[in-house]
């Protein structure tokens, strides 16, 4: 799909907040709300917006820990660790690189203790992985959900 400066406006407006109403985002872009509507309805359809979430803090459900877990895959069992990763409850992100690490998990978990448990009892344990490295993170300096458009 081909975004012109009007879809493009729209999505800055709904990285924003994605709640705000489409009678709003037409006021501020100058068009009507059956316009803005359809408008968004096409980027739907079209797989740009993939969906509409609330940003949760971890710390405030219970998770206090966060930490990006490096992982060295075996040779022809990527598919079965991944999809067993994907069944862990803590993997909030799985993430497929270059270099040193095959992939990148960013995990999530109620203190160091729960961390422990789910690198030594969840991962270690897998068939298919080689070695790992875990990052804790001590604190996030920058972090945005949205996109230059």
């Amino acid at each position: 799909m081909e975004l012109d400066d009007t879809d493009r406006a729209i999505l800055r407006i709904l990285q924003e907040d994605a709640r705000t109403p489409f009678s709003e985002i037409a006021r501020r872009i100058d068009m009507s709300s059956a316009t803005v509507h359809d408008r968004v309805g096409r980027m739907e359809d079209a797989g740009v917006i993939e969906g509409y979430h609330a940003s949760v803090n971890p710390k405030a459900v219970g998770y206090g820990v966060s930490a990006l877990v490096g992982l060295r895959v075996e040779q022809g069992r990527e598919e079965d660790a991944l999809e067993r990763l994907r069944e862990i409850e803590g993997v909030r992100e799985i993430h497929l690189t270059t270099g040193e690490w095959d992939v990148i998990l960013r995990v999530v978990a109620e203190d160091t203790d729960r961390l422990r448990d789910l690198m030594f009892d969840r991962v270690a344990n897998m068939d298919g992985f080689s070695r790992s490295q875990t990052m804790i993170i001590l604190g996030t300096d920058y972090e945005t959900e949205g996109l230059p458009i």
